[in-house]
């Protein structure tokens, strides 16, 4: 493991990202390519990330665990941690130009352009895990709880995880 390209490719996707899942589908790109990971590792990392306290954010550590062990966790430490120091930075300059309608513009441009890269890094992680009629249903319903906000997010992954033991 080239530990320098690994951390590179860590701190990038952390670093161009919003936060949450804003890192997976450059992280699932560049992962894929090195041979570093598979798709039920990136599956698996999601679902860690999901079920356990914490900022949305830190499934990156679990995908580095699971692919390169202690040291790559470490590593997708440090790569979380830079990022957030360097904002200190970058604010002071956003605050001289924040009031320029331009300036929101390209912040919204940047969420729609991942939250479109995450969908589709999604679907490609469903085809490839066996995409059937259940699991869409499955999917469907929970984003639409999920997106409403009317039940948690911990009751919709229990009932995800019966219902798909149950029927599949």
């Amino acid at each position: 493991m080239n530990w320098v390209l690994f951390f590179w490719v860590v701190f990038k996707a952390i670093l161009f990202s919003t936060g949450g899942f804003g890192p997976l589908p450059s992280l699932h790109t560049d992962f894929l390519a090195n041979g570093w990971a598979t798709e039920t590792q990136f599956a698996e990392a999601l679902s860690i990330g999901q079920i356990t306290p914490g900022p949305n954010g830190l499934w990156v550590v679990s995908l580095c665990y699971l692919v390169a062990g202690i040291p790559g966790a470490v590593l997708s430490c440090i790569a979380l941690l830079v990022p957030p120091l360097f904002v200190l930075f970058v604010q002071q300059c956003y605050n001289r130009i924040a009031h320029l309608p331009a300036t929101q513009g390209l912040l919204d441009g940047v969420v729609l352009v991942i939250a479109s890269f995450s969908i589709i890094v999604l679907m490609g992680m469903f085809q490839s895990s066996g995409l059937d009629a259940l699991t869409v249903v499955i999917a469907s319903l929970s984003a639409i709880l999920a997106v409403t906000r009317r039940v948690s997010i911990n009751l919709i992954l229990l009932f995800a995880v019966v219902i798909g033991a149950v029927m599949g």
